[in-house]
């Protein structure tokens, strides 16, 4: 089972998710400060970090930030609020998913599964290594080269990528892409969506204003369709 670094700072919550997770199986390390967290990363190694965004001194998103730095461990941010605020720049800080405190047991894990889980058929029947321009994009490796050079793709970002260029000039909703990159199926998470674009834009991309490989069309999604 998936080893789980949990950072949370609320002794009730910490309490009960550890246990939570403990019971079903997985191998659970505790931090109640963003700092004791970073500390356990080397020595923990876990497989995903569960990190709550409003932690004392230092918070969640400067957490993610110092994480995303070196590693593209798999992050899922815990807020209380639900707070849009809060959870677009805990997602624009590099967060893969994020969870409403509180929350089941049951929907901590699905959650944790589904940002864990390989992908399977994302691109079926498609050759192992595809050339778009200078992106290169290796589905067997899960890896993704520009120029040359390999990219630091968090986990979301990858799987995103993988399923947008596995049909080419298709347009894609947001709603559809949550359902199969994320496996959620609710409206309001459509913000993982753009937040994840905006992301993986800054790294493939050679600017911004004028993306080649993701296209935006206003009122349907998005497609992979480089020029």
């Amino acid at each position: 089972m998936p080893r789980v670094l949990l950072v949370e700072d609320d002794p009730s919550v910490r309490e009960g998710v550890e246990l939570g997770l403990r019971r079903r199986g997985h191998e659970v390390r505790v931090a109640a400060t963003g700092e004791a967290g970073l500390a356990a990363l080397a020595e923990f190694r876990p497989d995903l970090m569960l990190l709550d965004l409003m932690l004392p001194g230092m918070n969640g998103v400067q957490v993610c930030r110092r994480v995303r730095e070196q590693s593209q461990l798999p992050i899922i941010m815990l807020t209380a609020r639900g707070d849009d605020f809060d959870v677009v720049i805990g997602l624009e800080a590099g967060a893969d998913d994020y969870i409403v405190k509180p929350a089941r047991t049951e929907v901590i894990e699905a959650r944790i599964c589904a940002v864990l889980r390989r992908i399977d058929n994302t691109g079926q029947g498609r050759t192992a290594v595809e050339v778009h321009g200078e992106l290169v994009i290796d589905r067997t490796g899960l890896s993704v080269t520009k120029s040359g050079e390999r990219l630091a793709l968090a986990p979301s970002e990858l799987k995103l990528l993988l399923h947008l260029s596995a049909a080419p000039d298709q347009v894609f909703s947001r709603q559809q892409l949550l359902e199969h990159v994320w496996e959620h199926s609710f409206h309001a998470d459509a913000r993982l969506v753009d937040a994840c674009v905006a992301r993986l834009r800054g790294k493939i991309e050679d600017g911004a204003g004028s993306p080649r490989y993701i296209q935006t069309l206003r009122g349907f999604g998005y497609r992979f369709g480089p020029l």
